[in-house]
């Protein structure tokens, strides 16, 4: 299978728009964790403190997921370079590692979000027992 220059550059959009989805979840992340940390500040609270510690892994997780997303955009672009100099070989090589970047990348995107389900569970099982009368 030959591929051409038009074969990576069909990831860009793709990939750009998953980079700005992940910045977009960093940020609010980020203004989660300063809520969260004002919060605690003045009640400091169990359930405070073991969403602290989930937002931590998924800090580090947004981390993973968005350099291995910029990792598969920088691949695609050494892909196309390849190509551009007629080493075909390299090329579907660097292509493929950059797909496989890609796939971590939402592999971990994923597990991000299964989190953030649980993060928001702990949320609603706060509530839940706030509301329950006596």
């Amino acid at each position: 299978m030959d591929i051409t220059f038009t074969t990576p550059a069909l990831l860009f959009p793709a990939v750009t728009f998953l980079l700005i989805a992940y910045t977009n979840r960093f940020l609010a992340l980020g203004s989660r964790i300063r809520n969260l940390h004002d919060r605690y500040q003045v009640n400091p609270d169990a359930i405070l403190l073991s969403q602290i510690k989930s937002l931590r892994r998924r800090v580090m997780l947004i981390r993973n997921m968005q350099a291995c997303g910029v990792a598969g955009l920088f691949s695609c672009v050494v892909c196309m370079l390849f190509l551009f100099f007629g080493w075909q070989f390299a090329g579907k090589i660097v292509f493929a590692i950059s797909l496989f970047l890609l796939l971590a990348s939402l592999g971990i995107s994923f597990r991000e979000i299964l989190l953030s389900v649980e993060a928001l569970n702990l949320e609603l099982c706060s509530m839940e027992s706030k509301g329950r009368p006596d």
